[in-house]
């Protein structure tokens, strides 16, 4: 069956098999210690040119988001994100399951409004009972947003100097980042959002990997023992040499970002493609995730011939659905979903 439902269907590139296949029988030392890690760390600091960076991988994007948080936040505070934020809506409570609450702010087009961060937090600090409260002590967001929207550089700058002007960290959720940093509406570069923020990772898992996800304190200013940490959330897989080659791999020759931009890419004919046909979309998403809005007899149409998301009803009786492409994605795909509608 065709499928756009998700950008993690399909196991890993090529040349990451050819490599992890090439590299099997050679001993390497556990715990991501190996010799593959110490490379893929040092190309990526190279690539966000933060030669102090602390990099670690870990196992995947769940565990990722809340090894960080809770690594970062002291046992009273919690984290501010959006609405539609993945770790206020997808993540079945991981982060309050490690005991912080998810303080949200409205979401706008799965973004956070710098006016409403900064409202939020000059209540939090007006309120005189402030100490009976969870203090908001991080700001996530995630890039692309899970509506696939990017923020902007200037978006970016100003959320950060509101995190500087209270003293907290921001967080960026990279799981799609390779999506995000090659959309044509991203007028900002890798190196660029190093510097805006306290910690991001860049994601593994959703951009032509097995597993993973490179986790980056941009200047060197992890969290102390935060690999003790990484263990102790379950993210630390044993055998590390098997997330060290495969960002040694994504990492060279600029395969990462070449192969993400073929899915952005191929996202663009996917919305062309409803359109054309007289298709609204829900929002005008510039990177891999595209979201057509369906009838039930539309929906009904398509079922048992091609796979994707519902993302949520609307008052007329339509509903938003969610065609993803993928690193792996092919212009024959394309042409069969465009001959099935």
């Amino acid at each position: 069956m065709l499928s756009f439902a998700c950008d993690y269907l399909e196991g890993a590139h090529p040349l990451i098999l050819k490599r992890l296949s090439e590299t099997n029988l050679v001993q390497e030392p556990g715990y991501g210690f190996d010799s593959h890690c110490e490379n893929a760390k040092r190309l990526i600091r190279e690539a966000c040119g933060c030669p102090d960076a602390d990099v670690f991988f870990l196992v995947g994007g769940t565990q990722t988001n809340a090894t960080v948080i809770d690594s970062m936040l002291r046992g009273y505070e919690g984290v501010v994100a959006a609405q539609t934020g993945h770790i206020a809506v997808h993540e079945s409570g991981a982060i309050e399951f490690g005991g912080h609450k998810v303080l949200t702010v409205p979401g706008h087009e799965g973004k956070i409004h710098t006016d409403e961060l900064r409202a939020l937090l000059e209540a939090f600090h007006g309120d005189s009972a402030k100490d009976h409260m969870v203090f908001p002590g991080m700001v996530y967001i995630s890039f692309p947003t899970e509506y696939g929207t990017v923020y902007s550089k200037k978006e970016l700058v100003d959320i950060h100097n509101v995190c500087r002007e209270y003293s907290i960290p921001l967080f960026v959720d990279g799981a799609r980042l390779g999506y995000g940093l090659t959309s044509p509406a991203c007028d900002i570069t890798l190196k660029e959002l190093a510097t805006l923020c306290d910690v991001f990772y860049i994601g593994g898992t959703k951009v032509g990997a097995l597993c993973g996800e490179a986790v980056v304190f941009p200047r060197g200013n992890a969290p102390a023992h935060f690999f003790t940490t990484v263990k102790q959330h379950g993210a630390l897989l044993a055998k590390g040499r098997v997330l060290g080659i495969q960002f040694e791999t994504l990492f060279t020759d600029n395969l990462y970002f070449d192969i993400a931009s073929n899915a952005v890419s191929l996202a663009m004919k996917v919305r062309n493609i409803f359109e054309t046909r007289g298709i609204p979309m829900y929002i005008n998403s510039p990177t891999n995730q595209q979201f057509p809005i369906l009838t039930d007899g539309q929906i009904a149409a398509l079922e048992g011939k091609v796979q994707f998301e519902t993302w949520e009803k609307l008052p007329d009786g339509r509903t938003v659905t969610r065609f993803a492409t993928s690193w792996a994605t092919t212009q024959k795909q394309i042409d069969s979903l465009e001959s099935l509608l």
